[in-house]
């Protein structure tokens, strides 16, 4: 499949625009190193791509905070980008944890700084968020949101983690070299993807 096509500013330009920023959370703020693009209604692969109670808020204001449950098991955190009718969102995927470290660490005992946030459920739980998080406006000034942008950084791009479909759609973002990123795991139901499909780009 090709890239999914959206319309207004493209989401996976605003995914690249979080890199750098910081995320505050419950006492945690993390600087976003790792993002995922999902573009709604025209990706298969997101959320949005079926409308249901839970995509429901992706239809909804920009920056606001989607938080979800992953398996029944852990929260992730996106940030949706719109436009409303697009339903467009970026999956927050890994971070380093620039203030509150004390506090991730308690939430995330045993586990080296380095990997308190890496991976979007770990980020999730290293910020302290909870479902009752979900719809926050990212754009206020206290509390859960979304720090200024950040100054442009080298980034790398390639597939995303873990999705069946659209596999090769490389809307994964990372600031290149960060060691907070997390690794690549291809789904086990997504087709076989040939070498320069599989390949990450830097820009």
């Amino acid at each position: 499949m090709s890239t999914p096509d959206t319309t207004g500013p493209t989401v996976d330009l605003l995914a690249r625009g979080l890199l750098g920023r910081v995320l505050h959370g419950h006492g945690v703020a993390v600087r976003i190193t790792e993002v995922e693009a999902y573009g709604g209604i025209h990706d298969p692969a997101s959320h949005a791509f079926t409308r249901t109670a839970r995509s429901e808020i992706m239809y909804g204001d920009p920056w606001r905070l989607y938080v979800y449950r992953s398996y029944g098991i852990h929260l992730c955190a996106n940030v949706v980008t719109g436009p409303t009718e697009t339903a467009s969102a970026v999956l927050v995927r890994a971070g380093e944890v620039v203030h509150g470290v004390e506090c991730a660490r308690q939430r995330r005992p045993a586990v080296k700084d380095v990997g308190l946030a890496r991976g979007p459920g770990n980020l999730a739980r290293a910020l302290g968020l909870t479902l009752d998080d979900l719809g926050t406006d990212l754009l206020v000034d206290e509390g859960v949101r979304l720090g200024p942008t950040a100054e442009t950084v080298a980034l790398s791009a390639g597939p995303r983690v873990g999705v069946s479909r659209a596999a090769d759609v490389p809307w994964r973002f990372w600031i290149t070299g960060d060691p907070t990123v997390s690794a690549y795991r291809r789904s086990p139901r997504a087709p076989s993807a040939s070498p320069e499909r599989g390949r990450s780009t830097e820009e």
